[in-house]
Protein backbone atom coordinates (compact mmCIF):
# COMPACT_ATOMS: atom_id res chain seq x y z
CA UNK A 1 0.00 0.00 0.00
CA UNK A 2 2.82 1.97 0.87
CA UNK A 3 4.44 1.30 -2.45
CA UNK A 4 1.33 2.63 -4.56
CA UNK A 5 0.75 5.55 -2.40
CA UNK A 6 4.31 6.58 -3.23
CA UNK A 7 4.18 7.23 -6.94
CA UNK A 8 0.23 8.25 -7.39
CA UNK A 9 1.25 12.32 -6.68
CA UNK A 10 3.68 11.59 -9.69
CA UNK A 11 0.80 10.18 -11.62
CA UNK A 12 -1.29 12.85 -11.13
CA UNK A 13 1.19 15.69 -12.18
CA UNK A 14 2.41 13.89 -15.10
CA UNK A 15 -0.37 15.28 -17.55
CA UNK A 16 0.39 18.74 -16.18
CA UNK A 17 4.19 17.76 -16.94
CA UNK A 18 3.92 16.61 -19.88
CA UNK A 19 1.28 19.77 -21.39
CA UNK A 20 4.74 22.48 -19.69
CA UNK A 21 7.48 20.06 -21.79
CA UNK A 22 5.50 19.93 -24.77
CA UNK A 23 3.89 23.25 -24.90
CA UNK A 24 6.19 25.64 -23.37
CA UNK A 25 9.55 24.70 -22.00
CA UNK A 26 10.42 22.52 -25.92
CA UNK A 27 9.29 26.44 -27.43
CA UNK A 28 11.46 27.95 -25.10
CA UNK A 29 14.48 26.18 -26.20
CA UNK A 30 14.10 26.05 -29.60
CA UNK A 31 13.44 30.20 -29.55
CA UNK A 32 16.71 31.07 -27.30
CA UNK A 33 18.26 28.65 -29.70
CA UNK A 34 17.38 30.42 -32.53
CA UNK A 35 18.13 33.79 -31.38
CA UNK A 36 21.60 32.64 -31.14
CA UNK A 37 21.25 30.94 -34.59
CA UNK A 38 21.82 33.06 -37.68
CA UNK A 39 23.71 32.91 -41.52
CA UNK A 40 27.02 33.80 -39.38
CA UNK A 41 26.76 30.82 -37.05
CA UNK A 42 26.06 30.51 -33.10
CA UNK A 43 26.92 33.88 -32.15
CA UNK A 44 25.21 37.22 -30.75
CA UNK A 45 24.51 38.68 -34.61
CA UNK A 46 20.36 38.35 -34.18
CA UNK A 47 21.05 40.51 -31.07
CA UNK A 48 23.27 43.02 -32.29
CA UNK A 49 21.16 43.35 -35.32
CA UNK A 50 18.18 43.94 -32.94
CA UNK A 51 20.18 46.58 -30.77
CA UNK A 52 20.82 48.44 -34.16
CA UNK A 53 17.44 48.27 -35.38
CA UNK A 54 15.89 51.93 -35.68
CA UNK A 55 12.88 51.38 -33.56
CA UNK A 56 15.19 49.21 -30.66
CA UNK A 57 15.09 52.26 -28.38
CA UNK A 58 12.05 53.82 -28.87
CA UNK A 59 10.19 50.39 -28.62
CA UNK A 60 12.40 50.23 -24.82
CA UNK A 61 11.64 53.64 -23.73
CA UNK A 62 7.47 52.82 -24.93
CA UNK A 63 7.27 49.97 -22.98
CA UNK A 64 8.48 50.78 -19.90
CA UNK A 65 6.51 53.84 -20.07
CA UNK A 66 3.74 51.90 -20.30
CA UNK A 67 4.27 49.22 -17.57
CA UNK A 68 5.05 52.19 -14.99
CA UNK A 69 2.05 54.25 -16.00
CA UNK A 70 -0.57 51.36 -16.63
CA UNK A 71 0.75 48.85 -13.79
CA UNK A 72 0.54 51.11 -10.87
CA UNK A 73 -2.93 52.67 -11.67
CA UNK A 74 -4.26 49.43 -12.23
CA UNK A 75 -3.63 48.34 -8.91
CA UNK A 76 -4.43 51.77 -7.07
CA UNK A 77 -8.01 51.23 -9.26
CA UNK A 78 -8.21 47.59 -8.09
CA UNK A 79 -7.49 48.60 -4.72
CA UNK A 80 -10.36 51.18 -4.65
CA UNK A 81 -12.62 49.04 -6.37
CA UNK A 82 -12.05 46.17 -4.23
CA UNK A 83 -12.84 48.54 -0.75
CA UNK A 84 -16.03 49.98 -2.79
CA UNK A 85 -17.26 46.52 -3.35
CA UNK A 86 -16.79 45.50 0.82
CA UNK A 87 -19.19 48.66 1.42
CA UNK A 88 -22.31 46.93 -0.77
CA UNK A 89 -24.59 44.99 1.00
CA UNK A 90 -26.66 43.73 -1.61
CA UNK A 91 -26.15 42.93 -5.15
CA UNK A 92 -22.04 42.38 -4.44
CA UNK A 93 -21.67 39.62 -6.75
CA UNK A 94 -23.71 41.47 -10.06
CA UNK A 95 -21.38 44.46 -9.64
CA UNK A 96 -18.32 42.58 -9.80
CA UNK A 97 -19.57 40.63 -12.53
CA UNK A 98 -20.15 44.01 -14.66
CA UNK A 99 -16.48 45.36 -13.45
CA UNK A 100 -14.45 42.12 -14.78
CA UNK A 101 -16.57 41.78 -18.26
CA UNK A 102 -13.38 42.88 -20.20
CA UNK A 103 -12.30 39.87 -19.16
CA UNK A 104 -14.14 38.12 -21.73
CA UNK A 105 -12.87 40.32 -24.27
CA UNK A 106 -9.49 39.87 -26.57
CA UNK A 107 -6.69 41.68 -26.75
CA UNK A 108 -7.30 42.66 -30.21
CA UNK A 109 -11.15 43.32 -30.19
CA UNK A 110 -10.68 45.49 -27.12
CA UNK A 111 -8.34 47.71 -28.89
CA UNK A 112 -10.63 47.56 -31.63
CA UNK A 113 -13.57 48.45 -29.68
CA UNK A 114 -11.14 51.94 -28.23
CA UNK A 115 -10.38 52.42 -32.00
CA UNK A 116 -13.72 52.87 -32.71
CA UNK A 117 -13.84 55.48 -29.88
CA UNK A 118 -10.93 57.83 -30.71
CA UNK A 119 -10.66 57.26 -34.59
CA UNK A 120 -11.00 60.56 -36.71
CA UNK A 121 -15.26 59.43 -37.35
CA UNK A 122 -15.42 57.59 -33.62
CA UNK A 123 -17.72 57.97 -31.12
CA UNK A 124 -15.40 60.73 -29.24
CA UNK A 125 -14.94 63.10 -32.08
CA UNK A 126 -18.69 62.85 -32.81
CA UNK A 127 -19.64 63.68 -29.26
CA UNK A 128 -17.01 66.63 -29.32
CA UNK A 129 -18.35 68.01 -32.40
CA UNK A 130 -21.96 67.62 -31.16
CA UNK A 131 -20.68 70.05 -28.58
CA UNK A 132 -19.46 72.46 -30.17
CA UNK A 133 -16.32 71.55 -28.54
CA UNK A 134 -14.25 71.00 -32.17
CA UNK A 135 -14.86 72.39 -35.50
CA UNK A 136 -14.23 68.66 -37.48
CA UNK A 137 -12.66 65.09 -36.93
CA UNK A 138 -9.54 65.32 -34.87
CA UNK A 139 -6.45 62.64 -35.49
CA UNK A 140 -6.21 61.38 -32.05
CA UNK A 141 -3.92 58.40 -33.17
CA UNK A 142 -1.66 59.46 -35.57
CA UNK A 143 2.38 59.97 -35.27
CA UNK A 144 1.61 63.78 -34.79
CA UNK A 145 -0.46 63.62 -31.56
CA UNK A 146 2.04 60.77 -29.76
CA UNK A 147 0.77 62.64 -26.48
CA UNK A 148 -2.58 61.45 -27.28
CA UNK A 149 -2.19 58.16 -28.82
CA UNK A 150 -0.22 57.29 -25.34
CA UNK A 151 -3.32 58.42 -23.78
CA UNK A 152 -5.56 56.00 -25.69
CA UNK A 153 -3.48 53.45 -25.04
CA UNK A 154 -3.42 53.62 -21.85
CA UNK A 155 -7.12 54.27 -21.17
CA UNK A 156 -7.77 51.04 -23.31
CA UNK A 157 -5.39 49.04 -20.99
CA UNK A 158 -6.57 50.04 -17.61
CA UNK A 159 -10.66 49.03 -19.19
CA UNK A 160 -9.26 46.10 -20.64
CA UNK A 161 -6.83 44.61 -17.71
CA UNK A 162 -7.70 46.24 -14.14
CA UNK A 163 -9.94 43.35 -13.66
CA UNK A 164 -7.45 41.03 -13.64
CA UNK A 165 -6.00 42.79 -10.79
CA UNK A 166 -9.27 43.25 -9.55
CA UNK A 167 -10.36 39.63 -9.22
CA UNK A 168 -7.23 38.79 -7.41
CA UNK A 169 -7.65 41.61 -4.80
CA UNK A 170 -10.81 41.05 -3.79
CA UNK A 171 -9.57 37.15 -3.28
CA UNK A 172 -6.86 38.14 -1.31
CA UNK A 173 -9.45 40.98 1.04
CA UNK A 174 -11.76 37.82 1.42
CA UNK A 175 -9.26 35.90 3.30
CA UNK A 176 -8.03 38.62 5.14
CA UNK A 177 -10.51 37.75 8.92
CA UNK A 178 -12.90 40.35 9.95
CA UNK A 179 -11.94 40.28 13.48
CA UNK A 180 -9.16 42.25 12.59
CA UNK A 181 -11.04 45.16 10.94
CA UNK A 182 -13.53 44.67 14.24
CA UNK A 183 -11.34 45.04 16.91
CA UNK A 184 -9.52 47.89 14.97
CA UNK A 185 -12.75 50.04 14.87
CA UNK A 186 -13.39 48.96 18.39
CA UNK A 187 -10.41 50.90 19.31
CA UNK A 188 -11.22 54.21 17.72
CA UNK A 189 -9.31 53.71 14.21
CA UNK A 190 -10.34 55.75 11.10
CA UNK A 191 -11.17 54.05 7.74
CA UNK A 192 -7.82 55.15 6.02
CA UNK A 193 -5.78 53.77 9.25
CA UNK A 194 -7.70 50.22 8.89
CA UNK A 195 -7.08 50.14 5.39
CA UNK A 196 -2.84 51.31 6.04
CA UNK A 197 -2.13 49.29 9.01
CA UNK A 198 -4.50 45.98 8.58
CA UNK A 199 -5.77 45.48 5.03
CA UNK A 200 -2.85 46.54 2.63
CA UNK A 201 -0.06 44.45 5.09
CA UNK A 202 -2.35 41.39 4.77
CA UNK A 203 -2.82 41.56 1.24
CA UNK A 204 1.18 42.05 0.31
CA UNK A 205 0.74 38.07 -0.76
CA UNK A 206 -2.16 38.82 -3.42
CA UNK A 207 -0.42 42.13 -4.38
CA UNK A 208 2.82 40.23 -4.96
CA UNK A 209 0.67 37.98 -7.50
CA UNK A 210 -1.16 40.34 -9.16
CA UNK A 211 1.84 43.05 -9.51
CA UNK A 212 4.18 39.92 -11.06
CA UNK A 213 1.41 39.05 -13.39
CA UNK A 214 0.42 42.29 -14.55
CA UNK A 215 3.90 43.87 -15.36
CA UNK A 216 4.94 40.57 -17.20
CA UNK A 217 1.29 40.80 -19.24
CA UNK A 218 2.00 44.70 -19.81
CA UNK A 219 6.16 44.05 -21.05
CA UNK A 220 4.12 41.43 -24.07
CA UNK A 221 1.50 44.18 -24.57
CA UNK A 222 0.77 43.99 -28.65
CA UNK A 223 -2.54 43.77 -29.83
CA UNK A 224 -4.43 47.08 -28.17
CA UNK A 225 -1.47 48.91 -29.24
CA UNK A 226 -0.81 47.41 -33.13
CA UNK A 227 -5.19 48.33 -33.37
CA UNK A 228 -4.55 51.98 -32.10
CA UNK A 229 -1.54 53.03 -33.13
CA UNK A 230 0.52 50.81 -35.67
CA UNK A 231 3.76 51.29 -36.13
CA UNK A 232 3.12 54.66 -34.57
CA UNK A 233 3.96 53.38 -31.42
CA UNK A 234 6.56 50.57 -31.15
CA UNK A 235 6.99 48.40 -28.45
CA UNK A 236 9.27 44.96 -28.22
CA UNK A 237 6.07 42.61 -28.75
CA UNK A 238 5.68 44.96 -31.87
CA UNK A 239 8.87 44.73 -32.93
CA UNK A 240 9.14 41.23 -32.37
CA UNK A 241 6.17 40.48 -34.84
CA UNK A 242 7.84 43.04 -37.61
CA UNK A 243 10.80 41.34 -37.44
CA UNK A 244 8.96 38.11 -37.85
CA UNK A 245 6.11 38.74 -40.61
CA UNK A 246 7.01 41.50 -42.14
CA UNK A 247 11.24 41.26 -42.37
CA UNK A 248 10.55 37.68 -42.33
CA UNK A 249 13.94 37.32 -39.61
CA UNK A 250 12.92 34.82 -37.26
CA UNK A 251 16.30 34.99 -35.06
CA UNK A 252 15.91 38.69 -34.33
CA UNK A 253 11.94 38.43 -33.76
CA UNK A 254 13.03 35.36 -30.96
CA UNK A 255 16.11 37.83 -29.77
CA UNK A 256 13.33 40.89 -28.92
CA UNK A 257 11.33 37.13 -27.59
CA UNK A 258 14.03 36.51 -25.24
CA UNK A 259 14.95 39.83 -23.92
CA UNK A 260 11.12 40.38 -23.42
CA UNK A 261 11.56 37.15 -21.13
CA UNK A 262 14.79 38.26 -19.96
CA UNK A 263 12.57 41.55 -18.69
CA UNK A 264 10.02 39.52 -16.88
CA UNK A 265 11.95 37.60 -14.84
CA UNK A 266 14.12 40.03 -13.90
CA UNK A 267 10.64 42.16 -12.85
CA UNK A 268 9.53 38.90 -11.02
CA UNK A 269 12.80 38.66 -9.23
CA UNK A 270 12.09 42.15 -7.92
CA UNK A 271 8.72 42.26 -6.80
CA UNK A 272 9.57 38.72 -4.81
CA UNK A 273 12.31 40.41 -3.40
CA UNK A 274 10.44 43.79 -2.52
CA UNK A 275 7.29 41.95 -1.58
CA UNK A 276 8.62 39.02 0.02
CA UNK A 277 5.76 37.20 2.53
CA UNK A 278 6.95 35.68 5.69
CA UNK A 279 5.10 32.51 6.40
CA UNK A 280 3.82 34.57 9.49
CA UNK A 281 2.49 37.81 7.74
CA UNK A 282 -0.12 35.18 5.42
CA UNK A 283 -3.85 35.98 6.76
Amino acid sequence: MTSRASWIPYALIAPAVLFLAAFFIVPLVQTIWLSFSSEEGVGLANYARMAGDLNFSLAIRNTFLLTAIVVPLQVALALLMAVMLTKIERGRDLVLWVLTIPLGISDLAAGLAWLAILQNTGYLNSALYGLGLIPGPTGWLTQETPVALFIGIVLAELWRATAIVLVIVVAGIQLIPKEFAEAAEIFGARPWTRFRKITLPLLKPSLQSALILRTVLAFEVFAVVYALGGTNFPVLAGEAYTWQNINQNYGVAAAYAVLIMAISLAATALYLSILRVRPEQQP
